[in-house]
Order: structure tokens, then C-alpha cells, then sequence
């Protein structure tokens, strides 16, 4: 069956885009804390620290715990979103995750269910990658070949005028699926770490500890693979650009906005 090719021809959404005011950077420094340094010290120390105040209130602590260390990555989304206005699809799946997460453990659901959920949020998210190339909207475009990254005005042109827009159709196409293949390793990985690191019964301070201790791991083991493929795959977008079009990399990242 021959896959349908997502455009190359920007379309109206991406002029509008580029007439709108940039939009603010991310806090790095801000997302890494509140999303995983502060839940793991919460999850890991939350007791000693907060064991006293909670005990009036909860008949489980680590219920309390887990409450409290759900809502920093809960009030960071909305903190960031009320600041920069701006959300994207990884965002909305973080936080789905996180409130998971926090179900799980509050509503004490057996823990197999926690690798199931570890699983199906980067394998959804790659069957909706595969999934939008059949639609006018490739996702490719959001995470890759995205207007805000690249000029892709002045890719497109290029590619007119080397007769190049039916190869890039291709090329795009075969990011789609390299990109696909990194979610689809993400959640074999996660699926695998879960089982192997969350074993004792949610809502319990050894269910807290082991999650805290899932949050770490994940990095090394399952965040650098999968960003290793990515990075594979932008660099064979950008290799095939210049390919295409003659167009070298400076000519096709759009420069970082003047500093104040």
C-alpha cells in the first residue's frame, strides 16, 4: 500500500504562525525541578520531611506523600501554561502521566498496572505519529520539521525549484517512522523498567520509593536511547534538506532571537 505523503507546501496555519509574537522560552532549569528533581526528593524524603504534619490527616502517610509530590509537576503545567500561554502534545501527556501515576497509587490499583501505564503513553504517542500521515497535520511537523525551528518557507521554494518535492515526501515519510520507532522503544523500555523496579503495593512508602527510583533510572535507560534516535533522525532531515536544495545548515535554522 503506498503511504500518503504529508505536503510540502506550508500551509496557513504556519503563516499565521510566523506573524505572531515569538513565543517565550521554557525554563529548563524550572521543568527539571519541578517535574523530576522535586517529586524524587519528595517521594524519597517525603516522610522524614513531612511524616509529622501529614499524620493527623492521613491514616496512610504515603498516600499524603505521593499527593504532594504530584502536585509540583501539576503546578508547574499550569504555572508554565499561564506564563507562556503555549502547551504542546508532550506536556498534556506529562501531566496525564503524573495524574496516573498519582490515581495508582491513591486509589491503591494493583501495581501492573503502573509498567501498563509506563508503556502506553509512548507507544500511543508513536501510533499517533504513524497514524497523522495519513491526515493533512503529519506530526512530524510539530516535532521535527517544525516552522518555529526551521525556515521551512525557504525549504519549500527550494524544493520547487530543484524539483525535489516528491523525494522529500519520501524522506519525511521515512522520519516519520524513525521517530515512531523511538516512542515504540520508549515503551518497551519503560514497560521493562517498571516491572523490573515497581513491585510493592501502591499506596505504600515502598511503592513511593520504588516510582522515585523508576523517575531516575529512566533517564539514562530509556531518555538517551530514545533521544540518541531522534537526534539520528533530525540530522538525516537536515542532511536530506541540504541534499535537495543546496541549502546549508545556517541557511535553514532559523537564528536565535537577538539577546535584550
Amino acid at each position: 500500500m503506498v503511504e500518503q505523503q504529508p505536503s510540502t507546501a506550508p500551509n496557513l496555519q504556519n503563516s499565521s504562525q510566523s506573524t505572531k509574537p515569538p513565543v517565550q522560552k521554557e525554563n529548563t532549569f524550572l521543568n527539571l525541578g519541578f517535574n523530576i528533581l522535586l517529586p524524587i526528593l519528595i517521594l524519597n524524603k517525603g516522610k522524614q520531611l513531612f511524616g509529622d504534619f501529614l499524620e493527623p490527616y492521613f491514616e496512610n502517610v504515603a498516600i499524603g506523600i505521593l499527593i504532594i509530590a504530584v502536585l509540583f509537576p501539576i503546578g508547574y503545567f499550569i504555572y508554565d501554561y499561564v506564563k507562556r500561554s503555549k502547551y504542546n502534545i508532550f506536556s498534556i501527556l506529562g501531566l496525564i502521566s503524573v495524574l496516573l501515576t498519582g490515581g495508582i497509587g491513591i486509589l491503591e490499583i494493583p501495581t501492573e498496572w503502573f509498567a501498563v501505564k509506563e508503556a502506553a503513553i509512548p507507544l500511543l504517542l508513536g501510533i499517533a505519529v504513524v497514524i497523522s500521515l495519513k491526515t493533512p497535520w503529519p506530526l512530524i511537523r510539530t516535532l521535527l520539521y517544525n516552522p518555529e525551528i526551521i525556515d521551512v518557507d525557504k525549504v519549500h521554494r527550494a524544493l520547487v525549484e530543484h524539483d525535489s518535492e516528491s523525494a522529500f515526501n519520501q524522506l519525511l515519510t521515512k522520519c516519520t517512522w524513525l521517530l515512531a520507532l523511538s516512542f515504540f522503544l520508549s515503551g518497551i523500555l519503560n514497560y521493562g523498567l517498571a516491572r523490573w523496579i515497581v513491585v510493592s503495593p501502591s499506596g505504600t512508602d515502598a511503592f513511593n520509593s520504588e516510582v522515585s527510583k523508576m523517575m531516575t533510572w529512566s533517564w539514562p535507560v530509556i531518555v538517551i536511547p530514545s533521544m540518541a534516535i531522534m537526534m539520528f533522525t533530525l540530522w538525516m532531515l537536515l542532511g536530506g534538506i541540504k541534499k535537495m536544495t543546496g541549502l546549508e545548515l545556517e541557511d535553514v535554522l532559523h537564528a536565535p532571537p537577538p539577546k535584550k
